[in-house]
């Protein structure tokens, strides 16, 4: 297979044309390409008065592959082999099943490769099925009544579930390809297996999370809803078991392979942990809030003249600059069209998020605006003391704002200046729960709110319009990723043997791919354990 990089399409060029340009690379007649498949597509917006798109393409030939790159003479062309994926040999001994703890990307790809090797894994988690899941949080928008074992955070799909469906991620692995290939086959659009910023969107993802449980199952592999971990049962420093309640009911179960895929938010579950001797170790996260400006501001300041076309759609942004005292400010998991999520899961906590449409057609484009918290900024020296301070700041800001359950707001020009907010401007806030318009001063810490203001004024440099005094900022978002490590070795086993610590509540991942991937990984280490 031959693969042709930097073709580029103007924004009124069809796809269609793109067979004819790559027989034009590769100096052949358009007859002799038996295939063309998109790899890689993305927007070139450096030149907002040149915006086009780019993309790299694999091709098929009825000719030799060889001599035909050798004649092109062109350094956009490569052969490459198609990718693969191969399930490694199942070297497991054990007679009782895998079990997995929550299902979150971690444990919904940790489970499915599991079940795709015959082990039949047995998945807990602690919520509900993604339909009631999807009523109850829709309620607590709309009462303030909180379920605290169904929400934003905890249930069928995890956190990522009530997100944009980002699949953008820093990390390389050839596990990628696999996981967006296995979301796209559940019902993702067909676009996330090239697009160079690929989403599936909210109202995607519930079909998709439904869709790769049903596959589960049908290999012969259980997903245990409403079914909470209680605690691990061990002696001798091995696993032998867990204990879960289901609906007040307890439940032992017989285990010696147990991966935690539970997610940034499972505090409780964390503690538990500690408390058995499992060694944890303090982690940086990051504290901010999410920033909604007009999705028009940034599609202008984006794309120019090009704004509103329709084949471009809504413009995204990322933004990182160094703050006072050189401590870091970034934009984090940014939602063109979308809307700020109350995302509580904690009685008496505020929390925000951000999702979106697959579509991306809202008014307000939101992001988070963050400040990294490193652990000698934590309260003590105690291994969760990330976790306390997470669950200070969200208390901070339930009081702030009336204690209801609104979020707290305040206009960045306000912020900008440290005074309190007495009414919006032309921005319109989305937070569901609504806000309470007051100076985030008093819920952020002092160094968090600094670092942002400072941030601010820089970002604006860099994408017009990101200062906009009406733009909205609401507070908190403090679970961009866990606070914690739960350690583990080269097995990616803990030091309770037969445990594998695993995907964003562990500390070793950070969105949707990259927990994926890891409970991929620990779906390996499972397969490859021969005792």
């Amino acid at each position: 297979m031959i693969r042709i990089n930097e073709i580029r399409l103007s924004l009124d060029e069809e796809e269609i044309t793109l067979r004819q340009k790559a027989a034009k690379i590769l100096k052949i007649n358009e007859k002799y390409i038996e295939s063309l498949t998109i790899y890689k597509k993305s927007v070139d917006a450096r030149k907002k008065d040149d915006v086009h798109f780019t993309y790299s393409v694999d091709v098929i030939i009825t000719l030799d592959e060889i001599q035909i790159t050798k004649k092109c003479k062109s350094n956009k062309v490569q052969i490459v082999e198609p990718y693969k994926y191969e399930l490694p040999e199942n070297k497991r001994v054990s007679d009782y099943r895998p079990v997995v703890v929550g299902f979150g990307p971690a444990g919904m790809f940790a489970g499915l490769i599991l079940a795709q090797s015959g082990l039949r894994p047995i998945i807990l988690e602690r919520g509900k099925d993604v339909d009631s899941r999807t009523r109850d949080v829709n309620r607590f928008w709309q009462t303030r009544e909180l379920n605290e074992e169904s929400n934003v955070q905890f249930g069928e799909g995890g956190a990522g579930t009530f997100s944009d469906g980002k699949l953008t991620t820093g990390i390389k692995s050839p596990f990628i390809k696999k996981i967006l290939q296995e979301l796209y086959e559940a019902g993702a659009p067909e676009e996330i297996l090239y697009s160079s910023k690929p989403h599936i969107g909210t109202d995607r993802l519930a079909i998709v999370v439904k869709n790769i449980r049903k596959k589960i199952e049908s290999l012969g592999g259980e997903v245990r809803l409403e079914c909470k971990l209680e605690k691990l049962i061990a002696a001798n420093g091995f696993i032998h078991g867990i204990t879960y309640s289901h609906k007040n009911e307890i439940i032992d179960l017989e285990a010696d392979s147990v991966i935690m895929a539970i997610g940034h938010s499972a505090r409780d579950t964390v503690e538990m942990l500690y408390n058995m001797g499992v060694e944890i170790m303090q982690k940086p996260f990051s504290v901010g809030a999410r920033i909604e400006h007009p999705q028009k501001l940034i599609n202008e300041a984006q794309y120019g003249k090009f704004a509103g076309h329709k084949k471009l759609g809504a413009a995204d942004y990322k933004l990182a600059c160094h703050g006072l005292h050189e401590r870091g400010a970034y934009t984090f998991c940014m939602c063109p069209g979308g809307t700020v999520v109350a995302a509580a899961s904690e009685k008496e906590c505020v929390i925000v998020n951000g999702m979106s449409s697959l579509a991306r057609d809202g008014e307000n484009a939101n992001s988070a605006l963050l400040v990294g918290i490193e652990p000698k900024d934590f309260p003590s020296s105690h291994p969760l003391a990330g976790i306390y301070y997470q669950r200070e700041i969200e208390h901070k800001a339930y009081e702030l704002a009336g204690s209801n359950y609104n979020a707290p707001a305040q206009l960045v020009g306000d912020f900008l200046k440290g005074i309190e907010s007495k009414a919006l401007g032309n921005v319109n806030p989305t937070c569901p729960t609504g806000v309470s318009l007051t100076n985030l001063d008093y819920c952020l810490p002092q160094r968090v709110s600094a670092t942002m203001k400072s941030a601010i004024v820089e970002m604006d440099k860099k994408l017009n319009g990101f200062n906009l005094y009406d733009a909205v900022l609401t507070a908190p978002e403090t679970r961009s990723s866990s606070s914690v490590r739960i350690l583990r070795d080269d097995l990616l086993q803990c030091n309770i043997r037969g445990v594998y610590p695993c995907g964003e509540g562990a500390g070793y991942a950070g969105g949707i791919i990259s927990a994926a991937v890891d409970g991929v990984k620990c779906a390996h280490a499972v397969l490859g354990d021969e005792h």
